[in-house]
């Protein structure tokens, strides 16, 4: 691939503001929908309304948020390599990325915001209509600019300098924007202090950040203009066959399955943390945003350390230090509580303590991960499918995604008046994380980075 000039650290972070946007509306949803939609006794008592059936109550397993949420999650996993080879094949003025960005940015903070907004205001059958009509629509709006926007990561870096810079970039953006959506408890309770009823406050705080988000997705998509970095080379694979040659790299392979089983751990843990706090360290609920915004500040630390590792032992051994971390983190989790003889609020501490140099590890490296396989391939077989291979790697881990919704919604319900649950779904992300580490100690990066 040629081309013309490189990205200037001002559009680094003009296109780094997109990532910021999606993130933040990710944020709502993956941390505040089961808590809106299957609330626990703490949240009920502080006026939080029941609108679809609560319980196991498919085959005595399975809730109708998790089936829901899994749902959507396997139809956004499955439209991303549809995406992604749309995005591939696309022969506009504007590139091959930026008119999906431009086209998607409005409706999904839209699809996202209506997510909140069930219709009937009480337990209906038509709340859960509702709720799975608009979390299809969010996973694909979201796929139609997150897959065509993290392809262009490999487009815009043209070196492994650039391309550790820019994954630092969004690395930032991205946690700040998980953490914006982590900020609704503290917005909905300034509300709700000021007499205001508390769905109403919670619908509101996030109209507000959806909001943020839409016009921080805007940003990439009207300030760069994707034709002065790369020479633009359309692919004309159909998208089966896009996909079956993506899928028959071996490293490709070895590395999704780990990202896959990563975000199986990772979502199980972040839906779980709301509970966590509540449950298992009986401290408010505002404590899970501290908990979050600390763990994001925390890992901005370990920034430069993660750059530094990786050019000196390479990327692979430094997520493997990042598994190992987020193992004993979970672990810890899980006995967090009356069962550990310190504060609560020290527990609390440690959590972020152990979190936070692995957070800014995976926040940072896969994505450069992806872009050295997809320049591996671009180098081996002279075709550009760089589109397909960030769209198959997020079809992977929203695979994981969705087994995480439905691990979690009904481990979280066993033995649910002494929360049991909720220490069996951080022992079983705990678990995760090990296998991650060892799937990934397959992946061959002297190969990928010596092509």
């Amino acid at each position: 691939m040629s081309f013309q000039k490189s990205l200037s650290r001002a559009k680094m972070w003009c296109y780094a503001m997109g990532q910021l946007g999606w993130a933040a509306l990710s944020g709502i949803v993956g941390s505040w929908l089961v808590y809106f939609y299957q609330p626990d006794d703490a949240a009920l008592k502080e006026g939080m309304k029941i609108f679809v059936p609560q319980g196991r109550i498919f085959f005595g397993a399975l809730t109708i948020i998790g089936m829901i949420t899994a749902a959507g999650r396997i139809f956004d996993a499955v439209t991303d390599p549809l995406v992604g080879n749309w995005s591939d094949n696309c022969h506009s003025r504007l590139g091959r990325r930026i008119p999906f960005l431009r086209a998607a940015a409005v409706p999904l903070g839209l699809a996202t915001l209506l997510i909140f907004f069930p219709p009937v205001q009480r337990l209906s059958g038509m709340n859960s209509a509702w709720l799975f009509v608009f979390v299809i629509l969010y996973y694909f709006l979201i796929t139609c600019y997150s897959t065509p926007y993290t392809s262009l990561l490999a487009e815009l870096a043209h070196t492994q300098e650039e391309k550790l810079k820019i994954s630092t970039c969004i690395s930032l953006t991205y946690i700040v924007g998980i953490a914006l959506g982590y900020t609704a408890p503290i917005i909905w309770g300034g509300f709700a202090s000021q007499g205001m009823e508390r769905t109403s406050a919670i619908k509101a705080a996030f109209a507000i950040l959806c909001a943020v988000a839409t016009v921080c997705m805007l940003i990439p998509a009207f300030t760069i203009n994707e034709r002065e970095y790369s020479q633009i080379e359309s692919s004309e694979n159909t998208m089966l066959a896009s996909l079956l040659k993506t899928f028959a790299n071996k490293d490709f392979r070895i590395f999704v399955m780990q990202d896959a089983i990563y975000f199986l751990a990772l979502t199980m843990f972040q839906t779980g943390l709301p509970f966590f706090v509540t449950s298992l360290l009986q401290l408010p609920e505002q404590y899970a945003s501290q908990i979050f915004i600390a763990l994001t500040a925390t890992s901005l630390l370990f920034y430069p350390l993660i750059n530094f590792l990786a050019r000196k032992f390479g990327k692979k051994k430094v997520v493997l230090a990042a598994f190992a971390f987020f193992f004993v983190d979970f672990l810890f989790t899980g006995f967090c509580g009356k069962n550990i003889p310190i504060p609560n609020g020290a527990q609390a501490a440690l959590i972020v303590a152990l979190g936070a140099f692995p957070i800014a590890a995976f926040g940072i490296l896969p994505q450069a991960m992806v872009a050295d396989i997809a320049q591996h391939e671009n180098a081996s077989t002279g075709e550009n499918r760089t589109g397909m291979f960030f769209a198959a790697r997020t079809f992977a881990f929203k695979l994981g995604q969705s087994a995480a919704m439905i691990v979690f919604t009904s481990l979280a319900t066993i033995s649910s008046a002494n929360a049991l649950g909720y220490r069996i779904v951080a022992a079983a992300a705990s678990a995760c994380c090990a296998l991650g580490a060892l799937i990934l100690s397959f992946f061959n990066e002297r190969k990928i980075l010596g092509k």
